[in-house]
């Protein structure tokens, strides 16, 4: 997992408390890209994410990584029709199978 953010030392605390690895995009720097990490990237996707939550009118925190699982697994596979998401909510990835 990979959480990239601004200078905040918060967030590299959280991050090695969690094994998680860490990204920073120092905004007050002046930095706005690190390598392949942009901030816009991050914004946009973070614009697209709430607005897309603001439908389920407030999540619990501990289904977060699951509302981020499949936030992500849409934006990927943006042509998944409804059955499709439904077996791989169950389970059933068939439809990844290359035979």
């Amino acid at each position: 997992m990979l959480l990239i953010s601004d200078a905040n030392p918060t967030y590299e605390a959280f991050c090695h408390s969690e094994n998680i690895s860490h990204e920073v995009v120092n905004l007050s720097k002046g930095q706005q890209v690190n390598g392949a990490y942009h901030i816009q990237n991050v914004n946009a996707y973070h614009g697209r994410f709430k607005q897309w939550l603001e439908g389920f009118h407030g999540v619990a925190t501990d289904y977060l990584a699951n509302y981020l699982g499949w936030r992500h697994a849409l934006e990927k596979h943006r042509q998944l029709t409804a059955e499709t998401l439904l077996n791989a909510a169950l389970g059933n990835f068939q439809y990844l199978t290359v035979t």
